[in-house]
């Protein structure tokens, strides 16, 4: 694949990190169930003989919840199935449906259980942010707006923080500023310490290019919560664009120190150590990425990056950017560059050529393969078939003199921004990054050596060749 094209991938990982809000998580599940099924106002309560039964769908009910909290999705789902059963109008059982689907990566089945909540309760607010996330996550961006605005338009909801909020994250990813700068605005009339809303007017700022006055914003947003590590993933986002990547790594290293499972701030970790080509500071991030949301075709794609950027002195890390290239198929079938990435891959390791053969046939009959890549593809095909025909083990990658110019120096991500930072300030490189800032949490710190980009594609990979400098979001 193309160099740019591999530049906009990581884009998608650093566009998705500082995206916001959704009040609703998909993984909460609403704990407070209905003790029956509703009763019209005409009608009269149930007769007493239901009473067993409606206790038995509390009980039903609680245990399903408990279910879940243990990650038992399986034992959840069945038992709020059984409540529906028993009380098929029950909102909170159904919603929880959507919420276990989301948690299997079962979107198709989320969306269907939150469109049956819809139905019997159409201003049921949870379900119009969970049910929006899932339009967005699908780039539906006009059917969220519609779902949010009709929402507001329920009587006493017209003023509701939640939905105006993510109404504005609907308007700014559909590229209407002007109507999410209107709508942020329309939240902090009303409750001016709403630290959501100063974090999204922030992001239509920083989508338009005012990065110092999105940089205000979020001054503004962190003393309403200088425990939200959204906030500072943000501003490292924003100090990206600044150019000012010592204290970008400063803010995302903040981020993760303060949640040690906000994805966000390790994909952003991963995507500076991968433009750095500190491929094993960005495999460590994006292994943490992976854990954390491994249902993220991007975070996978990128820590299969990581891992290619390193065959060329290990071969079993080729094998597993190999596997890794394949999750993302399994995610997003016929994803371009974990087809090529994943023929690349295996090609290092003679484990790996039955798949390679077959991957990078894949890979030269797409459209978007340039003649030169086939060229390449072509000759890595010959090449395989005759070390098959000769037996012969495949060599060893020639290990070339380093170029610490070519790869920004040696060490760790962190000590290359600092040295940066000092080069630039004339300041030592130990206070490059503040102490207080340079979190525990950061993953790519420690020793790790840099790979040369001459040698570590073995043979050049276009589709792994990570961009020169830090990935941009636009």
């Amino acid at each position: 694949m193309a160099f740019r094209r591999t530049l906009a991938a990581a884009t998608l990982a650093l566009t998705a990190a500082c995206a916001t809000t959704s009040q609703v998580k998909p993984t909460q599940v609403v704990s407070e169930a209905p003790a029956r099924a509703p009763v019209p106002e005409q009608q009269q309560p149930a007769a007493p003989e239901s009473s067993k039964k409606d206790d038995r769908a509390r009980q039903l009910f609680a245990e399903a919840v408990a279910a879940f909290d243990a990650g038992d999705y399986e034992k959840a789902e069945k038992g709020f199935r059984e409540v529906l059963e028993k009380a098929p109008q029950s909102l909170n059982a159904q919603f929880n449906l959507g919420v276990i689907a989301e948690r299997q990566g079962r979107l198709a089945d989320a969306q269907a259980a939150y469109e049956k909540v819809r139905f019997l309760e159409p201003g049921h607010v949870p379900t119009l942010l969970n049910l929006g996330r899932l339009y967005r996550m699908q780039e539906k961006f006009a059917e969220a707006i519609a779902l949010y605005e009709a929402g507001l338009k329920a009587p006493g909801r017209e003023y509701d923080s939640s939905l105006l909020n993510n109404l504005t994250v609907a308007y700014r990813l559909a590229g209407q500023h002007e109507q999410a700068e209107a709508t942020a605005r329309r939240v902090l009339a009303r409750k001016p310490d709403d630290a959501e809303a100063y974090k999204n007017l922030a992001l239509v700022y920083y989508d338009q290019g005012k990065y110092r006055l999105a940089e205000l914003v979020l001054a503004n947003a962190r003393k309403l919560d200088e425990k939200d590590p959204g906030i500072y993933n943000n501003l490292g986002m924003i100090y990206l664009k600044l150019e000012d990547r010592a204290r970008a790594l400063a803010q995302f290293q903040k981020a993760v120190s303060l949640d040690e499972r906000f994805a966000p701030g390790y994909l952003n970790l991963g995507a500076m150590a991968l433009a750095w080509r500190d491929y094993a500071g960005a495999e460590r991030s994006f292994a943490k990425a992976v854990e954390l949301e491994p249902d993220s075709h991007e975070a996978w794609l990128y820590y299969a990056y990581a891992l290619d950027g390193q065959k060329g002195r290990d071969a079993q890390k080729g094998l597993k950017a190999g596997e890794a290239f394949e999750k993302v198929l399994s995610l997003r079938a016929d994803q371009p560059e974990a087809l090529c990435g994943a023929g690349w891959a295996y090609a290092v390791e003679r484990a790996g050529w039955d798949k390679a053969e077959g991957f990078l046939q894949k890979c030269k009959e797409l459209g978007s393969t340039s003649a030169q890549d086939k060229q390449m593809i072509d000759a890595k095909l010959q090449g395989l078939a005759a070390m098959r025909k000769s037996a012969q083990p495949q060599p060893a990658p020639e290990e070339k003199e380093q170029n610490p110019a070519a790869v920004g120096g040696s060490g760790s991500l962190l000590d290359k921004v600092n040295d940066e930072a000092a080069q630039q300030e004339g300041v030592p490189a130990q206070d490059a990054v503040p102490a207080q800032d340079a979190a525990s949490g950061a993953a790519p710190s420690g020793e790790a050596v840099p790979t040369d980009p001459d040698t570590a594609t073995n043979e050049s990979n276009p589709a792994a060749e990570p961009p020169a400098e830090a990935p941009r979001t636009e």
